[in-house]
């Protein structure tokens, strides 16, 4: 699959571009680290299970995107940024999960 057909685009050494709103993004980037997921909306935490496959991704209009995958980054993050559809770019901290400083609006109308 090249980058023209995945719903999101990789800029810099941490910065994620949700570019599809048809398909939310399940960003994976460690096993011991919360999952987010991007819509059309936002950013938030992902509390439901993390679809198998594929296949079961796309059924729920998703894509996973691991992070540390060699396709995306090759490393795990411990800090990400994700520019969203709805104009606005959102800081994730993976060292402060759990807390209300793990996501937050970085810069509003990055456009």
């Amino acid at each position: 699959m090249n980058n023209y057909e995945k719903p999101f685009l990789v800029s810099g050494r941490n910065t994620l571009i949700h570019k599809n709103k048809k398909l939310d993004l399940v960003v994976v980037n460690d096993d011991d680290d919360p999952n987010i997921i991007v819509t059309r909306h936002g950013v938030k935490l992902f509390t439901e299970s993390v679809p198998a496959n594929r296949a079961e991704a796309k059924d729920r209009y998703m894509e996973v995107v691991d992070i540390s995958s060699s396709d995306v980054f090759g490393e795990v993050k411990t800090l990400l940024f994700i520019q969203a559809i709805n104009n606005k770019e959102y800081k994730v901290d993976y060292s402060k999960k759990g807390t209300d400083l793990f996501i937050r609006i970085h810069q509003e109308n990055y456009i």
